[in-house]
């Protein structure tokens, strides 16, 4: 073989070999500076307080800040958009909730390629979602609420944080298998909804567990079912709403996202630190309050159930013709 070929091969090795001692220096090294957490919603609902409680654990391990950025609006997509156009470097996550998996199908147009602009980090946690009115409203129970709509067709209303998301098609599926009409009110994000809730401008809410445990446990919303098959431990004396309408089930969740092209060891660094976070005792005190049960495993966990969902919902949607707002 000629000596120039032998030198340049050389060189070609060496060069592969100081690129990639860099890139593992690199990696050994992250996180470097401050990570940003979006979350696709307004503060002060569900998602935001899962959002600031794990980030702040995943920080004790990660030794670095990570600094909750809302940014509310078009059931997610603004937010979702913005980490799927953002550094595949680690430096930038969302946390997604049950509007990802429903948005594919939901939506017309996306503004990103579907969810394959994402790569998976954690399943943080599955709960349900509860139907809640104010302490003065005249529903003591979901058949109240079947009565009233039935009685009195689109004047009973519901709130959501956002079209798309699980507040929203929880309110859907329980006025089409119930064969009822009401009303859906969107807003841009959980806290806003409730306010409004709690103001008499709406009658009900199928909110997050997150969002709403607080307010029940004062006294300041009456839970009247809960959206799982079964009854919740965080929510005693509460029924299924499947208990009046048949195979009726929503279950909300919340997972961590990257830009799609993050490196896996940067990858396997989150997920190490949020599966810590997921099950430190202030985490987990927290959120099993609010009937959420943590899952916290590999990457490939939230893949697996957010395509369920995916396809679930697709099904849905089609079947009922439903439509964003």
């Amino acid at each position: 073989m000629p000596a120039s070929i032998v030198s340049r091969s050389a060189r070609s090795i060496a060069l592969f070999v100081a690129v990639m001692a860099s890139a593992a220096s690199a990696l050994a090294a992250f996180p470097e500076k401050p990570i940003r957490l979006v979350v696709p919603f307004a503060p002060g609902g569900g998602t935001d307080l899962i959002a600031r409680t794990l980030g702040a654990e995943m920080s004790k391990d990660l030794g670095q800040p990570i600094i909750v950025d809302n940014k509310p609006g078009a059931g997610t997509m603004i937010g979702t958009d913005n980490v799927a156009k953002s550094a595949a470097d680690g430096y930038t996550m969302v946390i997604a909730s049950f509007a990802h998996a429903v948005n594919p199908a939901l939506q017309p147009k996306l503004p990103y390629k579907d969810n394959k602009a994402f790569a998976p980090v954690v399943l943080i946690g599955r709960g349900p979602n509860v139907l809640v009115v104010r302490p003065e409203s005249p529903y003591k129970t979901v058949a109240d609420v079947l009565a009233a709509a039935r009685a009195n067709p689109e004047k009973l209303t519901y709130a959501s944080q956002g079209a798309g998301t699980s507040a929203h098609l929880a309110g859907e599926m329980f006025a089409n298998l119930a064969k009822v009409k009401i009303n859906h009110i969107p807003y841009r994000g959980a806290g806003p909804a409730l306010t409004d809730l709690l103001g008499g401008q709406v009658d009900m809410m199928f909110a997050t567990a997150a969002a709403v445990s607080s307010f029940v446990d004062s006294g300041k919303l009456r839970a009247l079912g809960v959206t799982t098959a079964e009854p919740s431990a965080a929510f005693k004396g509460v029924p299924p709403i499947a208990a009046s309408v048949p195979g009726y089930l929503v279950e909300s969740w919340y997972g961590l996202y990257v830009p799609a092209g993050t490196p896996a060891p940067v990858i396997g660094r989150l997920n190490a630190a949020a599966r810590k976070a997921a099950r430190s005792p202030d985490f987990v005190r927290k959120v099993e309050h609010e009937g959420l049960v943590v899952n916290a495993g590999a990457p490939a966990e939230l893949d697996t159930y957010v395509q369920a969902e995916e396809q679930r919902w697709a099904k849905v949607i089609k079947q009922n013709n439903i439509k964003p707002e």
